[in-house]
């Protein structure tokens, strides 16, 4: 982990190391944000906010085993439970103190299965176009091997040999860009940085293994029963225009099953609002921790909601 005077401390889960980052000003005000991305992305998919919301609060963020700069281990058991459980680990060893936690897509699943599982440690719950199944779905079109699917056009084959074939054709740069523009409205951010980022993980040596995983990936928990468990604050951001999840019919079930404490914003983007229109998140963000998770986390454990020993001392 890098923290904000740029030294080291490695972290790693189950014995894998995890790369993560931190930042955070000299007096951080309310609970502690950890940011989690999305399907073959990284912490570098968060370059738009981590320097604003560190302005505020102390920022994390985090690769997900088998993404990023993080280990890509083969005979995982890669999948919502293992990523469920890599993010409580993280917020109770490594922030130690009530936790808004952000995620996009794939990320935003694990994110809320996190928060489910943290109780009073989760200060709130941010989805940017979440994936996951609903309990009444039988082939779930925002779950994330679904997105993986549509990335490859619709090409579901068991063969090896094809998927490797795949696999050099989405990690190719060209490849990766128009991807991107495919799922940003205003594509200003799709820059050579942004490419590369999604690009440098995909040669590490495990990569392959991970992409082949993505075929079949379990379930995991569906989203009603997450949101029946969850005691945090939610926040819904949705980028109505993306071509991946159908944002409108997505909405109508997530508000359905939602908790009581749930605020919705639409924004005018694709897939990634956080990197697409970062300024737009990035207040939404910051307005909706201070009006929501930030009094919610001290209603709920007080004084903790700013003490460093706050999850360890949480009963």
């Amino acid at each position: 982990m890098t923290d904000a005077s740029g030294t080291s401390a490695p972290w790693s889960f189950q014995g894998h190391p995890v790369h993560s980052l931190r930042r955070a000003p000299a007096d951080p005000v309310g609970p502690a944000v950890l940011l989690v991305h999305g399907f073959g992305a990284s912490t570098d998919h968060w370059r738009h906010n981590v320097p604003v919301l560190a302005g505020r609060h102390e920022v994390h963020a985090v690769d997900l085993l088998g993404f990023g700069r993080s280990a890509k281990p083969a005979g995982l058991a890669y999948g919502g439970a293992l990523w469920r459980d890599q993010l409580v680990a993280y917020v109770n060893e490594r922030i130690g103190r009530p936790t808004v936690l952000v995620g996009n897509s794939l990320g935003g699943y694990a994110a809320l299965a996190a928060g489910a599982a943290l109780g009073p440690a989760a200060a709130g719950v941010v989805l940017l176009n979440a994936a996951g199944p609903f309990s009444e779905e039988q082939a779930p079109p925002g779950g994330w091997g679904a997105i993986a699917r549509r990335t490859i056009g619709g090409a579901v084959l068991r063969s090896v040999v094809v998927q490797r074939l795949l696999f050099e054709n989405l990690r190719r740069p060209a490849t990766i860009r128009r991807t991107l523009q495919r799922v940003y409205v205003d594509q200003t951010h799709v820059d050579e940085e942004l490419v590369q980022a999604i690009r440098r993980p995909s040669l590490d040596p495990g990569a392959f293994g991970v992409f082949r995983t993505v075929f079949d990936i379990p379930r995991g928990e569906p989203l009603d029963a997450l949101f029946a468990q969850l005691q945090a604050p939610l926040l819904l951001l949705w980028g109505q225009r993306d071509p991946w999840i159908d944002a409108a019919g997505r909405r109508q079930r997530f508000l359905r099953h939602a908790p009581a404490v749930t605020t919705e914003v639409v924004l005018d983007a694709g897939h990634c609002p956080h990197d697409e229109i970062p300024e737009r998140v990035n207040a939404e963000l910051l307005a909706w921790i201070a009006e929501q998770a930030a009094p919610a986390c001290a209603a709920t454990v007080g004084a903790a909601c700013e003490s460093a020993d706050a999850v360890a001392a949480l009963p």
